[in-house]
């Protein structure tokens, strides 16, 4: 069964490029571009992970993380935030996400911190 990803940016540019290289690496992806109704969006698509941008259209992506990360029924799920901000960020706090990564990012080194969350062999890259 393929893992479940849900990815939260509000940049569609790095939703198709993170979608179609996740795809490629064998997990199911669904993406969400305005951050709204992302705990009814978890509860329906059940992802095993979750990449959730910073700054989601001025509203704080870091405080999303908080609440899943404190919630009882979604505090199992990992959390990689993103962010193009990495400074501002790290200045706040992780929001107990399971990682950080600084945009633009590695597509390899996002694909080894998804297989560390998720206790995944890694898998390269073409």
């Amino acid at each position: 069964m393929k893992k479940r990803i849900l990815v939260i940016d509000d940049d569609n540019s790095i939703l198709d490029v993170v979608k179609e290289s996740l795809e490629y690496l064998d997990y199911e992806v669904e993406t969400n571009s305005t951050g709204e109704n992302v705990f009814r969006l978890i509860e329906e698509y059940k992802p095993d992970l979750i990449l959730l941008d910073y700054l989601l259209n001025g509203i704080n992506g870091g405080e999303f993380c908080h609440q899943i990360k404190t919630n009882p029924t979604t505090a199992h799920i990992p959390v990689i935030m993103m962010s193009g901000f990495p400074k501002v960020f790290l200045s706040l706090g992780d929001y107990k996400s399971d990682y950080f990564i600084t945009k633009p990012f590695d597509l390899t080194e996002l694909s080894d911190k998804i297989s560390a969350c998720l206790g995944k062999t890694t898998l390269t890259l073409p």
